[in-house]
C-alpha cells in the first residue's frame, strides 16, 4: 500500500492551513456536521451561569456565514425572548465610518524628531477617503499620515462574531446550553486516486475528502460529520454533479447493493475519525478509501451525432472500465468527485494520464470513465450518400370515418406523398498502436419514432451492430494492430 500513499502525496500537494485556530474560544463542545452544498449544521454545547428571570447572553465565535433564522436553543428551564446576530465585525474601514459625525484624536510624528503632535478633529464623512474637520479648517485625512485614536468603540460593532439571546430563566445558576444552527461557507468533496496496471488489469483506488471552511469562524476539536448527497435548500445554492456538454461514455450503471456504511434518512455519513480542528480559510484532507488489487480494463468509445460527418480523423476516447460492487469492485458507495488516473511509466515512476467527474455512486455500479483522447486510435465518419427511397402503398394513404348529427357516418379517404432517405455513413478506423484495439462505437439521432411512428431502419452494415436504444445503435469494432477498418451503415429514415 506504501506505493499508493506515495502516488496521494504527489496528487495532493496543498493539503495544508491556511490560516491557524486562535488559542482562546468561546465556543464549548462542538460537532460540525458538513453538507455537499456549501452548507453545514453546527452544534454549539456550553454551559452558562443564567440569572433568573430575564438576561441578554452572548454566544461569540458563531460563524460568520450563520443563516440566523436556523438558530435554535435549547437550556433547561428557559425560553426565548428574542435574538439578535451582530454580525458588523471590527476592521479600521468600519471604524471610520461609525465615527462620522464624532471627534478623534489625529496623532503625527515627526519623522526627523520623532516628536508627536496631537489634533481634535471632527470625522465629516468616510467616502472613498477620510474628511475631517480640525478647527477651522477641512483636510483629507492621509491613510498613513496620522494614527487616529478613538474615543470608545461603537456598541454595535464586533471583534468576533456573536449571537446574542435575551433568556428568561425560571431559575438561577449554571447549566447546559446547546445552540444549533446552519451556515454557509462549508463545503467537502471526494477526490480519488487510480493507479491503473494495464497489463495485469488491475487498479488501486485511494478516496480523499477534503472539507473546507471559509465561514469566517474557527471550529477547534469538533467532532465532524460529512453528508454524502445534497440536501434540499431553498436558497437553491445546490452543487450539483454535472456531466459537461459531452454524454458520458456508455458502460456506466448504478448499482443495487447496500453499503455497510452509517445512514442518515437517503444519504450516507462520512464520520472522521477522532475529533479535528477545522480552522477558517483552511483545506483539510482526510483518507477514506483504499483498496487494492481491483479488477479494471481499459477501453475506447467514439459517439457520432446524426450526419456527423469530419475533414480530418478525430481520437477515439480512452474509457477505463472497473466496478464499486462488493464482489470484484471497490466495495464501498462514492460520493461525487473526481478521479484522477495514474499510470507508471517504463521507469516505475506513476504518470497522471486523466480525470474524470462522477455523481454520488451507490455500492454495485460499473464505471466508465474518459480518462482522455487516444492518440494513435482515431476515426473519420463520411456521408457517402443520400438518396430517396419509395415508400409502399400503405404508407402514400390513409383513411378515417367521421359521424356528426347531420350528415351520419362517412368514410374521408386521404392521399399524400411521403419521402424516405437512404444515408449511407462510412466510418474509417485507424490504429497506429503495435497491438489491436477494440472500439465501442454508437450512432446517436436515430429517433425519429416522434415522426408519424416511423422508426429508423438499417438496411445493410458491414458489420454487425445492436440497438442500445431507439435513438443509438451501438457497433464493436475490432482495428489490427498498424491497420484500419471501415464501418459502412446504411439508415432508411424519414428525413
Amino acid at each position: 500500500m506504501r506505493g499508493r500513499i506515495m502516488l496521494a502525496a504527489l496528487a495532493w500537494p496543498m493539503a495544508a492551513s491556511a490560516q491557524t485556530v486562535p488559542d482562546a474560544t468561546a465556543q464549548g463542545d462542538v460537532a460540525v456536521t458538513i453538507y455537499n452544498n456549501d452548507l453545514a449544521l453546527i452544534q454549539d454545547r456550553r454551559t452558562l451561569t443564567l440569572p433568573a428571570g430575564r438576561s441578554r447572553q452572548e454566544f461569540a465565535d458563531v460563524s460568520a456565514a450563520i443563516r440566523p433564522e436556523t438558530v435554535t436553543l435549547g437550556a433547561p428551564g428557559t425560553t426565548v425572548v428574542e435574538q439578535n446576530f451582530d454580525y458588523d465585525l471590527l476592521t479600521p474601514e468600519k471604524l471610520m465610518d461609525k465615527a462620522v459625525g464624532q471627534t478623534v484624536t489625529l496623532v503625527h510624528t515627526n519623522g526627523a524628531t520623532g516628536v508627536e503632535t496631537r489634533d481634535s478633529a471632527r470625522i465629516l464623512a468616510n467616502n472613498g477617503g477620510t474628511v475631517v474637520q480640525i478647527g477651522d479648517r477641512i483636510e483629507v485625512l492621509s491613510q498613513y499620515g496620522a494614527r487616529v485614536i478613538f474615543p470608545s468603540l461603537p456598541p454595535n460593532l464586533r471583534a468576533r462574531p456573536t449571537l446574542s439571546i435575551t433568556l428568561d430563566s425560571v431559575n438561577a445558576g449554571p447549566r447546559p446550553v446547546t445552540l444549533n444552527y446552519l451556515s454557509k461557507g462549508f463545503g467537502w468533496k471526494a477526490d480519488y486516486v487510480a493507479l491503473f496496471d494495464e497489463a495485469a488489469g488491475k487498479v488501486d483506488v485511494q478516496g480523499w475528502i477534503t472539507l473546507t471552511n471559509s465561514s469566517g469562524t474557527s471550529f477547534a476539536n469538533a467532532n465532524t460529520l460529512l453528508v454524502a448527497g445534497t440536501v434540499g435548500d431553498d436558497n437553491n445554492n445546490q452543487r450539483r454533479y454535472n456531466n459537461g456538454s459531452s454524454p458520458r461514455p456508455r458502460g456506466n450503471q448504478a448499482g443495487t447493493e447496500s453499503a455497510g456504511r452509517e445512514r442518515l434518512g437517503d444519504f450516507y455519513v462520512y464520520p472522521l475519525a477522532g475529533r479535528t480542528t477545522i480552522a477558517n480559510a483552511q483545506t483539510k484532507q482526510v483518507s477514506f478509501l483504499d483498496v487494492g488489487g481491483v479488477p479494471a480494463a481499459k477501453g475506447y468509445f467514439f459517439r457520432n451525432e446524426w450526419l456527423g460527418k469530419l475533414d480530418e480523423a478525430k481520437s477515439v476516447d480512452t474509457v477505463l472500465h472497473f466496478s464499486s460492487s462488493r464482489d470484484g469492485g471497490l466495495g464501498d458507495a462514492l460520493p461525487a468527485g473526481t478521479v484522477r488516473v495514474y499510470m507508471r511509466d517504463t521507469r516505475g515512476a506513476p504518470q497522471f494520464i486523466g480525470e474524470s467527474a462522477i455523481p454520488h455512486t451507490p455500492m454495485g455500479s460499473r464505471l466508465a470513465l474518459k480518462t482522455g483522447e487516444a492518440f494513435d486510435v482515431k476515426i473519420l465518419p463520411s456521408v457517402l450518400k443520400r438518396e430517396v427511397i419509395d415508400s409502399h402503398e400503405y404508407e402514400r394513404s390513409f383513411s378515417y370515418r367521421v359521424t356528426d348529427s347531420r350528415y351520419g357516418t362517412r368514410e374521408v379517404k386521404i392521399d399524400y406523398s411521403l419521402s424516405f432517405w437512404r444515408t449511407t455513413m462510412s466510418y474509417r478506423f485507424t490504429n497506429a498502436r503495435p497491438t489491436p484495439v477494440t472500439v465501442e462505437f454508437v450512432q446517436d439521432g436515430l429517433d425519429v419514432g416522434w415522426y408519424w411512428w416511423l422508426p429508423t431502419h438499417v438496411s445493410s452494415e458491414s458489420l454487425p451492430g445492436k440497438w442500445d436504444s431507439p435513438d443509438s445503435r451501438v457497433w464493436q469494432v475490432t482495428v489490427p494492430a498498424n491497420g484500419e477498418t471501415t464501418l459502412t451503415v446504411a439508415f432508411d429514415s424519414r428525413y
